[in-house]
């Protein structure tokens, strides 16, 4: 089943219980709503085509003691609404629940327009914020009920290419990270799809005769340095693999959480400048130099 399919289907189940629960769409995802739209139709607003005019509508509601839902895609919500988001929500200190598809180059072929990698740094300005990239239906579901009216401004990026790694229900925490490999010459340090490539790299790298350790976030904000800390105090390499702009997200979360502690090498892949160009989502991670071949290639230079 698809994230986004997870996340209708979520919200229906939560819905039926709790009647402060709200969803606001922007015109899209009508198919998987429509059990919901058709259970709860004084609960369920389409906005339309008008994302800033959408995060108004959530901080009325949200200002009423409700817990808005907020759907659309990465870019319309989060940066073609920043400033509403900053206003209504962080200035007002009210709680809202975003949630995106097409983040970084899950809408690839759509181009420019459709792509989104600086959502976590936008939304992580916010001291009131979590900031969650769930890579499977488990992590969404189980991140959501635990925070959805919590009254916090809660993002979560849902993805269109899930990684096929389970996990325990216990293994998944707000603001916790999962050790899913344990190795001790390097550490690699991933979020959300990007988990499937850094397995694929880990297993080639181990046929090299190299012992990876792999560490998971599916929450970056709050964000567990001292998982961190204890996996590159002992391999002392590190490399973050990140769906994000080079500009800010794991990498500097991994530097701030182990500066000063120790001695340690670090190398980060992530998406290091504006891309112009159409391709599939493959085209566009290797272009970025996100591919599992690289992410090998980097391991390598770093390990020897």
């Amino acid at each position: 089943m698809s994230l986004r399919k997870t996340f209708a289907n979520t919200m229906l189940k939560i819905a039926e219980i709790d009647d402060s629960l709200v969803v606001i769409v922007g015109d899209i995802s009508h198919g998987i709503f429509k059990p919901f739209r058709d259970k709860f139709p004084k609960r369920y607003y389409n906005i339309g085509i008008s994302e800033p005019g959408m995060v108004n509508v959530a901080a009325g509601l949200s200002a009423k003691g409700l817990s808005p839902v907020v759907h659309t895609i990465a870019p319309f919500l989060i940066e073609r609404s920043y400033e509403q988001i900053k206003l209504d929500f962080a200035y007002q200190e009210l709680g809202v629940n975003l949630v995106s598809v097409g983040g970084a180059f899950d809408y690839s072929k759509l181009g420019c327009s459709h792509h989104c990698y600086t959502d976590y740094s936008l939304i992580a300005q916010f001291e009131n914020a979590n900031v969650f990239f769930p890579g499977s239906n488990l992590e969404f579901e189980l991140l959501f009920k635990s925070t959805y009216n919590n009254k916090k401004i809660n993002y979560f990026r849902l993805t269109e290419f899930p990684h096929s790694i389970d996990f325990e229900p216990g293994e998944i925490s707000v603001g916790k990270g999962i050790r899913v490999k344990e190795g001790s010459d390097l550490t690699i340090v991933t979020t959300g799809s990007a988990l499937e490539r850094v397995v694929e790299a880990e297993k080639i790298l181990i046929n090299l005769g190299h012992s990876i350790e792999v560490i998971y976030f599916h929450s970056l904000k709050p964000f567990d340095s001292e998982l961190i800390r204890e996996s590159v105090k002992k391999t002392k390499k590190v490399i973050t693999f990140e769906e994000i702009s080079s500009q800010d997200g794991l990498f500097n979360l991994v530097n701030a959480s182990i500066s000063g502690k120790f001695t340690y090498s670090i190398k980060q892949l992530a998406i290091n400048e504006f891309v112009r160009q159409y391709g599939s989502f493959d085209e566009l991670c290797k272009a970025s130099g996100l591919s599992t071949e690289n992410l090998v290639s980097s391991s390598l230079k770093l390990i020897t």
